[in-house]
């Protein structure tokens, strides 16, 4: 059982395409056409991003799809060096002023460096239609290689740093994302009936009190189990080392703060000022993260975690120093996954039916098999 929680630890995705065969659901009936679903989607995302900013006091503001490698802003998205991004050489003058380049894994970092850009006070963020590539991924149900996410991040004072904070910022986007599947079945009557309510309120468990509840099974597992009985849940403490030696999940050591000491409800001491959310899926009848985020590390955080991680090193490039200066806000931010936000609202079983992307041809015709429409 040793082995398969180290497994587990950063790998998401089911694995072999045997395994992914079993999961598909073979009673799959899409509740909306192609057209429908596309409509539908618009309007769900127009409203998330509308009621995001209004509840988070946030602004729409453009986001990069390549980086500087120099800048050291692009997200390593774990900390064990398993998911690179793309990189690329650009000659420019030829040669002699060039620049190497990333495609964005994800705009963590450089959302909290945005928030000094754009002068954001404490109490004020910003949001983005971020659109990135992780080519390290398992082309599954719902991990793909292309990911479109609400990466917000909000400018926060050395106060806020605290785990009742978080946990309202929380609930302020839950509040959101319930909202807009209510807003959803409201335009598109289809989609009510056939499954359960979208639940009105998120559970709150910390990574501790879940491996306590299930000590011997691996974290997805762990999940697996927790949302059958709250099917809607906010992980509190991921990235630290639980009671059994392994964090719930790996965490980069430089975006989210998951060190800090914290109290659970029974006083007991814990750690972290991050998380996700997740739900039940009773479409795919599997587990469905939608969002990870987090209060960020400040300087203290930073040196500790990236002592932990082994990567003192990175100390030196400029988004560290910036932290370490103090040149950059402290923020709290995360990432809504859009995609994955549209499959759980609009009740489907792929992420190829509301993103267009690329799938290896024995996926699509696995959903093809299912009456699961991939877009192409």
């Amino acid at each position: 059982m040793t082995t398969d929680k180290k497994a587990d630890l950063a790998g998401p995705g089911i694995g072999n395409y045997e395994d992914l065969e079993k999961v598909l659901p073979n009673d799959y009936e899409p509740l909306l056409d192609r057209k429908e679903t596309m409509q539908a989607l618009f309007a769900v995302k127009d409203y998330i991003e509308e009621n995001l900013c209004k509840e988070l006091n946030l602004m729409m503001v453009q986001v990069p799809l390549i980086v500087d490698v120099e800048s050291g802003v692009n997200d390593m998205l774990d900390r064990d060096g398993s998911r690179t991004p793309i990189e690329f050489y650009i000659s420019n003058d030829h040669g002699k002023n060039p620049i190497t380049a990333q495609v964005v894994q994800a705009a963590t970092k450089w959302k909290r460096v945005a928030l000094a850009q754009f002068g954001m006070q404490p109490g004020e963020g910003l949001n983005t239609d971020m659109k990135a590539v992780r080519k390290d991924y398992f082309l599954d149900h719902d991990h793909s290689a292309y990911v479109d996410q609400w990466d917000w991040e909000r400018a926060i004072t050395a106060e806020d740093r605290n785990l009742d904070f978080l946990t309202d910022i929380v609930k302020k986007i839950w509040k959101v994302l319930y909202g807009a599947g209510k807003f959803a079945e409201e335009q598109f009557p289809a989609l009510k009936g056939k499954y359960p309510d979208i639940p009105e309120e998120l559970t709150f468990l910390h990574a501790e009190e879940i491996l306590e509840m299930f000590p011997d099974l691996p974290r997805k597992q762990r999940e697996t189990q927790v949302l059958q009985e709250y099917p809607a849940v906010f992980i509190y403490g991921i990235g630290w080392p639980l009671a059994d030696g392994y964090p719930h999940e790996m965490r980069a050591a430089d975006y989210d703060d998951w060190v800090t000491e914290t109290t659970s409800k029974d006083g007991r001491l814990m750690h972290g000022l991050n998380g996700d959310i997740l739900v039940w899926n009773p479409v795919t009848k599997r587990r469905h993260e939608l969002t990870s985020m987090g209060i960020r590390v400040n300087a203290e955080t930073l040196k500790k975690q990236l002592e932990m991680a082994g990567q003192l090193d990175s100390l030196k490039l400029p988004y560290h120093q910036a932290i370490v200066n103090g040149e950059v806000p402290l923020s709290i931010g995360g990432g809504i996954g859009q995609s994955r936000t549209y499959m759980y609202l609009l009740r489907k079983a792929h992420l190829g039916e509301v993103s267009v992307t690329v799938w290896p041809q024995v996926l699509k015709d696995m959903c093809a098999a299912r009456k699961i429409h991939v877009l192409e």
